[in-house]
């Protein structure tokens, strides 16, 4: 069981409020991910809930048991850090193995789940290696599977693939959402990549200044975004906001339309403008859009390779359907 809840919790630093009355409930087996800019309190929320920081109110429940005040080496959670904090004079068995040698596990039953979690994270060729010679990926898996062996009631991981390259971290990605199928175990994930987010959750809590703004399915907040942060910060490219008459035509203060909502087209569209960069990747093309009169630049997203390059003047047609609708407080409209 992995059941989390937080009830009303807040975090002050002094007479600094950093995280309001705040309510969240994370149900058994769910993958979590905790997503926002920097300094939205998703890393302290975390640590809130690993009990790396004192809660000045409300309660965090885990399976219905109140660990508000129990401290963070008996809730039962394993958490894996940005930095692999791997000892480097040990192998990556024995890194594995130190959180069982602290709990006086016993020997045998170490090895077992040693091998295990090897097998798992597919590190069974480099258990008698020094982190030294391992990859930055393979160290994250150590460090990983050092969390693995706890048999934990959930694991937490506060940015854990930050400080790898972008080949690495895709490759991560998949090794933990792949992991989380096999284990069925709670998992919250912390990072600022909404990329992250939508890969590889269940459940999305968008942050801002503390505030949840938003908590749903990745294609939830895709399709039916609350507010405009929410709509701005899910989904790559940003979602295209256009006010003034246009907005109008459609009873709001503020409309949106996603890069890929927006097409090509030879002649006669809805919107004109002139190609700025054209960003061609093979698969997709981005160009980015002036002199539409909508907005200063717009993002489109088309499928395959165009033939558009800079100065060359660009139609284009929203789709219906797909246009989002915010009131003068930024506010969905329904």
């Amino acid at each position: 069981m992995g059941r989390i809840v937080l009830e009303n919790v807040t975090k002050n630093f002094g007479d600094t409020q950093v995280i309001p009355p705040l309510n969240l409930t994370i149900e058994d087996g769910e993958f979590a991910v905790f997503v926002g800019p920097s300094g939205c309190g998703k890393s302290t929320l975390l640590r809130l809930i690993a009990g790396l920081e004192d809660t000045t109110s409300g309660k965090i429940l885990i399976d219905g048991e109140d660990v508000t005040q129990v401290s963070p080496s008996k809730r039962g959670l394993a958490m894996v850090f940005q930095t692999y904090a791997l000892y480097p004079h040990m192998t990556v068995r024995k890194n594995i193995a130190f959180p069982m040698r602290m709990a006086g596990v016993d020997e045998a039953e170490q090895e077992k789940r040693i091998e295990a979690a090897a097998r798992a994270l597919n590190l069974t060729d480099y258990l008698d290696r020094k982190p030294g010679q391992l990859s930055g990926g393979q160290r994250q898996r150590v460090a990983i599977g050092r969390a693995i062996v706890r048999d934990p009631t959930a694991f937490l991981f506060d940015e854990p693939l930050s400080n790898l390259d972008a080949a690495l971290r895709v490759g991560m990605r998949i090794e933990i959402s792949e992991m989380h199928s096999r284990l069925e175990t709670t998992m919250i994930y912390v990072t600022h990549d909404q990329v992250e987010a939508m890969t590889m959750a269940d459940k999305i809590v968008v942050l801002r200044a503390g505030n949840i703004e938003q908590v749903g399915s990745p294609l939830d907040l895709y399709r039916n975004p609350q507010n405009l942060f929410v709509a701005g910060f899910i989904g790559s490219p940003k979602m295209n906001f256009i006010e003034g008459a246009e907005a109008g035509k459609h009873n709001a203060h503020t409309v949106g339309i996603r890069p890929e909502h927006i097409d090509v087209v030879a002649d006669k569209g809805a919107w004109t403008g002139k190609v700025g960069v054209a960003e061609h990747l093979g698969s997709d093309t981005f160009f980015h859009v002036h002199e539409t009169g909508l907005a200063e630049t717009l993002t489109v997203r088309a499928p395959g390779e165009v033939t558009l390059g800079h100065g060359d003047t660009i139609h284009l047609n929203p789709r219906a359907g797909v246009i989002h609708r915010f009131d003068d407080r930024g506010q969905r409209l329904s």
